[in-house]
């Protein structure tokens, strides 16, 4: 099988460097017509040029293929929105949308300001939000589109000095639960990448040994078939150094003890018990839990 994209149009956020660039590339050398939408600022958010999408298209035009540079902030929402207007003006239509522009404010929380916060989660999440909603009723309405969303291990798992960051990239898998669930009769399928990668906002949090086993095209494979025709839908896939994993939010078997003995001492006596994850499962949405719940299975 081999997977292509030809007449199909996809945009890709923060695409002047790192990972989005690299998707940018592969997505174009296999056929797609790409927007390489990129604000051109520091790790931080701060500044701004078209300088670096522009570069990336020009690669891809003398490769052969096409593309169209765009710097708006994903912040900015008349801004994102007219550059959906203006990719429908040239080309039609768009099929794919990977959301990958993203910032760093690490601290601790106790350092963290609150501007801090709110800053990353405004590019992260909210500008996830933006990107997709500008594109989300057109690919309903032609019965086909593929959204990645791009999570992260501190999202997941956690990260010493990034509550920001992880607060704003696990919000990212609850926004892609629901749109796979809405999505779904539409031919609209949602999906999440986990990148683990050397690039400008990893490359002082690792050593240079193990950043030269992680470039970009460690994971783009994964987020090229997350946005293919033959995509799954409701996945997160984690990704970079030479291997692939699926990432899941589980539900243990827990334990059913009725209305009458749920009591703060009830849950300590079963704390283990509830923990234990022998059998745990995978619930298909948040209805299919409390249902469970309520059922005492």
């Amino acid at each position: 099988m081999s997977i292509r994209f030809d007449n199909r149009v996809a945009i890709v956020t923060g695409a002047g460097n790192g990972l989005g660039r690299r998707y940018a590339l592969d997505l174009a050398a296999r056929g797609a017509k790409v927007v390489v939408n990129d604000l051109g600022g520091a790790r931080d958010g701060s500044g701004g040029s078209v300088t670096a999408a522009q570069a990336v298209v020009d690669e891809i035009v003398a490769a052969g293929g096409e593309a169209m540079a765009n710097g708006s902030s994903v912040t900015d929402a008349d801004g994102i929105f007219a550059m959906v207007e203006e990719v429908k003006a040239r080309w039609g239509r768009i099929d794919i949308l990977i959301n990958n522009a993203g910032i760093l404010r690490d601290k601790t929380f106790t350092k963290m300001t609150l501007e801090d916060f709110r800053m990353v989660l405004d590019v992260h999440l909210m500008g996830s939000v933006i990107c997709t909603k500008a594109v989300w009723d057109l690919m309903r309405d032609q019965a086909y589109g593929r959204i990645l969303m791009t999570t992260s291990s501190t999202g997941l798992y956690g990260n010493f000095g990034q509550a920001n960051y992880g607060a704003a990239k696990l919000g990212l898998v609850g926004l892609m639960k629901t749109l796979a669930l809405e999505g779904a009769k539409y031919n609209v399928r949602v999906n999440t990448i986990a990148p683990l990668a050397a690039t400008r906002m990893t490359e002082d949090l690792m050593p240079a040994e193990l950043l030269a086993k992680m470039g970009p095209e460690t994971v783009s494979p994964a987020s090229i078939y997350l946005v293919s025709e033959e995509a799954p839908t409701n996945v997160i896939l984690n990704a970079g150094g030479g291997g692939f994993e699926a990432a899941h939010v589980t539900l243990t078997q827990g334990v059913h003890v009725g209305a009458d003995a749920m009591t703060p001492e009830t849950v300590a006596a079963e704390i283990a018990k509830i923990r234990d994850r022998t059998g745990e499962t995978v619930p298909d949405t948040g209805a299919a839990q409390g249902q469970r719940a309520l059922a005492g299975q």
